[in-house]
């Protein structure tokens, strides 16, 4: 499938990279559909773009490559809407907010996206923590090797 994106022009996506948000993600709440494109290799970055709206388009990270110990708990209300049955069927992304230049930059680790690779359904999950550190942690990897 052909789609218009945001940062990388038209590409073609599989099937496998589309994944399902049956409630959107907040403030997008009609962007049903988005697909995971890598953003490039050897970068812990990904891009969430919807299937409908080229404009709509998130820059991701994995949230342990900039916060080691970075946890939370799924509400068993997630758990179903996910239809979640093992962890390792679990990944779990952070929306990144760029600044000027990347150090600048900032992970929102409030609100976290999770997929379930087993049935490409998404869902942006919103902590109920109230944390100005989590909302714009820093990008600073805390593995070697990550650029």
């Amino acid at each position: 499938m052909k789609i218009d994106t945001k940062f990388l022009g038209q590409v073609v996506v599989t099937a496998e990279q589309l994944y399902s948000f049956e409630e959107g993600i907040p403030g997008f709440p009609e962007e049903k559909q988005f697909a995971l494109i890598p953003f490039g290799k050897n970068t812990p970055f990904i891009i969430l773009q919807s299937t409908k709206t080229a404009q709509i388009s998130f820059v991701l990270a994995f949230s342990y490559t900039f916060k080691e110990n970075y946890a939370f708990d799924l509400s068993k209300q997630d758990v179903e809407a996910l239809n979640i049955e093992k962890q390792e069927d679990m990944l779990t992304y952070a929306i990144v907010t760029l600044k000027d230049t990347l150090p600048k930059s900032t992970i929102n680790l409030l609100a976290p996206i999770v997929i379930n690779t087993k049935t490409n359904q998404g869902r942006q999950i919103v902590l109920n923590e109230n944390s100005q550190e989590l909302l714009h942690y820093p990008l600073h990897p805390v593995k070697e090797g990550v650029k």
